[in-house]
């Protein structure tokens, strides 16, 4: 089965997580991913613990469906190769400083000289213009630099590191993938290609959705708890009596009679639109006295029957058997070379014509270079040279 994108073709020179994320699916879209990568300057991904059979979990996951080239881009030869892949390809992703490819000869000028219909995605986390361009920074910085960990997090004790990266992924994978396919959607209309630049932190700025309007258009400052979706009304999480969880999401009045009532507190009900402050922290100290007087499995029987925006709080290892979860079909088990396959997440977005089967998981260093070349033609003693000259791996 073919996917929707089986007609595109991607050249990844991405690392660690923002665009081996975003080219992971394209590949489980049907995209033809080639990921390129150095023979010696090693991709920490491909390290980072836990490790299933030797290789990296992370790794066999973000690269599944991809195949493999290990290229020295600071030799000649190698640059040479790359140049006769773009004829072929349509799409680069990278993931350098601004300025990097250039520098290697492997730039958008150079390359769309080449391929007119060329789509060059850059992912970086400050963009290709301003003072911070050539600035190093990860998902927190950018998270902190942009005020979204600002008003996330508690008055008492500060900002909270996200469990997730949410500028990585939000930010740089899905507005990189966004960016890209608008980008072939146009190609299609003009027959051009183009730059696509994609800033995580500007896209991680974007995500102030509602606090942003709020502070542009009205002059509000969002803080710590004092926003009705940050801790600063009764929609929060609360502790049970044996130390877990719940979520309580019940804003509108529907939801919020029927979870007072489930707590058997229904005269609270009206308090819940209180734009008070000190109101609404009455209210969560009167819900979070009566979570305390249950264990996690009484209220999840309680809420299990109720359509209120009330949740349990779950461990991921509870999360991946949840039955939405497996009627989704979230999980899938993903090909390894003679070893039984790995569980892995699967693609997100269903399509009614169904996606191709995962093929293989994360590749070793260099797997599919030797094929790759042959397909460009060329010979076996060319590749043996190549090799010899350390070009490739």
């Amino acid at each position: 089965m073919q996917g929707p994108l089986s007609s595109l073709k991607v050249l990844d020179f991405s690392t660690l997580l923002p665009g081996p994320f975003a080219s992971l699916l394209l590949a489980d879209m049907g995209a033809e991913v080639l990921r390129i990568e150095s023979p010696t300057r090693m991709d920490l991904v491909r390290v980072l613990p836990p490790h299933d059979e030797g290789v990296s979990a992370s790794h066999a996951y973000l690269n599944r469906n991809k195949r493999g080239m290990a290229l020295d881009l600071k030799q000649p030869a190698a640059v040479a190769l790359v140049k006769r892949l773009v004829a072929d390809y349509d799409i680069v992703l990278e993931q350098f400083r601004p300025g990097v490819m250039e520098r290697l000869g492997l730039g958008y000028a150079a390359l769309k000289a080449i391929n007119p219909r060329l789509i060059y995605v850059s992912i970086t986390g400050y963009g290709q213009t301003g003072p911070y361009k050539d600035r190093a920074g990860h998902d927190i910085n950018y998270l902190a630099l942009t005020g979204i960990a600002s008003y996330t997090g508690r008055r008492d004790t500060g900002p909270l590191p996200l469990g997730i990266q949410a500028a990585d992924i939000a930010g740089g994978s899905l507005h990189g993938v966004m960016g890209l396919l608008a980008a072939v959607i146009q190609r299609q209309v003009t027959g051009e290609g183009q730059h696509v630049d994609v800033s995580m932190s500007d896209c991680a700025f974007s995500l102030h959705a509602m606090a942003g309007a709020g502070y542009l258009a009205c002059g509000v400052e969002p803080e710590m708890e004092n926003q009705a979706l940050n801790g600063g009304s009764f929609y929060d999480y609360y502790r049970t009596r044996d130390g877990r969880w719940f979520s309580v999401g019940s804003l509108e009045p529907q939801f919020m009679q029927q979870f007072c009532a489930a707590i058997g507190r229904p005269e609270l009900a009206s308090r819940g639109l209180s734009p008070k402050p000190e109101e609404q922290q009455a209210l969560k100290r009167e819900i979070q006295m009566e979570f305390e007087k249950r264990d996690f499995a009484q209220w999840r029987e309680v809420f299990a029957a109720l359509d209120a925006c009330v949740e349990p709080l779950l461990g991921l290892a509870e999360a991946v058997e949840h039955p939405q979860i497996l009627a989704r079909e979230m999980l899938v088990e993903v090909p390894r070379d003679g070893k039984t396959p790995q569980r892995q997440i699967a693609c997100p977005i269903k399509f009614s014509s169904g996606l191709p089967v995962p093929r293989h998981i994360g590749a070793p260093v260099g797997a599919h270079t030797a094929e790759v070349l042959l397909e460009l033609g060329y010979s076996a003693e060319q590749i043996a040279d190549l090799r010899a000259g350390k070009v490739i791996t």
